[in-house]
């Protein structure tokens, strides 16, 4: 008997294929783009597995086995990076992860729609703007003679201004901020996507038995969007540790680099300028590991506790 597909069942699938010919057309764009930027370069990982030399090249560069995954727990310096790229990743979900949610709350509580598209309009700016762009109105305005520090001289009367840039203890602080005013107003999209769907009359009851704006949004906005956000949550998790190459980067100067150096930028120095390209590519091995078996994990649970997951 074979195991092939019938001559009749192809027929359909060819004629399927046909009919909605102009429908996989549209597709094909997306689906290069995947092919040839994500899963062709995926043919890569075998250098974590290799000590690669470019001399030798990709064949005849020896085998090296999971030698280059040990090495990112023997090394004290990884071990740090890890550590720093964790908190970030923390802060970002504490802090920044909810401000879209907020917003999308407090605009859904505009009720005059002109006012309420100018806001829109004025949040969502930020979103298309490069980090370069963000980075360096952030160093204009906090660097030792920039506007801030001119007014906490010339108008709060400091003797000297604070080093912003240069303290350490102001890194993370203004990663988390940079996040929340560059994307919480392009994320309120999808949470006031779901808030359309929500009946008026649902409001209009809670009004009736007397329910205050907070008792309406505890008990309708926020069921409303509640499985959003936790499949933007799993999302969310499976990135938790990658929190943003170019952000950290453009950042990073002498004193701050003991506690802003995160995987991304590691792999960048390791990979790129240090030429080891194998430990840097265990690395990202190991960030997509850990990022999947986070999603699975949070994926289920949402499940168990009967909510809808990503799949």
């Amino acid at each position: 008997m074979g195991t092939g597909v019938k001559p009749g069942k192809w027929k359909r699938i060819q004629n399927r294929l046909w009919k909605d010919r102009y429908i996989y057309l549209l597709l094909a764009p997306g689906l290069l783009y995947f092919l040839v930027y994500r899963y062709i370069p995926m043919l890569g990982i075998a250098i974590a597995f290799k000590e690669y030399s470019p001399f030798l090249g990709f064949a005849d560069s020896p085998w090296v086995g999971f030698d280059n995954f040990a090495r990112i727990f023997e090394s004290s310096e990884v071990i740090r990076v890890l550590g720093n790229t964790l908190i970030i990743s923390l802060l970002q979900i504490i802090f920044a992860f909810p401000a879209p949610i907020l917003l999308a709350i407090m605009l859904n509580e505009v009720s005059r729609s002109a006012t309420k598209r100018i806001i829109q309009s004025v949040v969502y700016l930020p979103h298309f703007l490069s980090w370069v762009v963000v980075v360096g109105i952030v160093t204009i305005f906090f660097r030792n003679d920039g506007l801030v520090n001119d007014f906490l001289v010339l108008i709060m009367g400091m003797e000297q201004g604070v080093p912003f840039l240069t303290n350490p203890d102001f890194f993370r602080i203004f990663l988390v901020l940079e996040v929340i005013w560059k994307e919480a107003g392009w994320g309120t999209i999808i949470f006031l996507a779901a808030l359309a769907g929500v009946s008026p009359s649902l409001y209009e009851a809670a009004v009736m038995d007397g329910a205050s704006r907070l008792r309406q949004i505890w008990h309708i906005t926020l069921p409303a969007i509640r499985s959003t956000i936790i499949i933007l949550l799993i999302i969310r998790l499976g990135d938790v540790l990658e929190v943003g190459f170019e952000q950290v980067f453009l950042q990073l100067n002498a004193f701050n680099m003991e506690i802003g150096n995160t995987l991304d930028t590691f792999v960048y120095y390791k990979g790129i300028q240090q030429s080891d390209y194998s430990l840097s590519t265990a690395v990202g091995v190991f960030k997509g590991i850990v990022g999947l078996v986070l999603v699975i994990t949070a994926n289920k649970l949402a499940k168990r506790f009967g909510e809808q997951g990503v799949y």
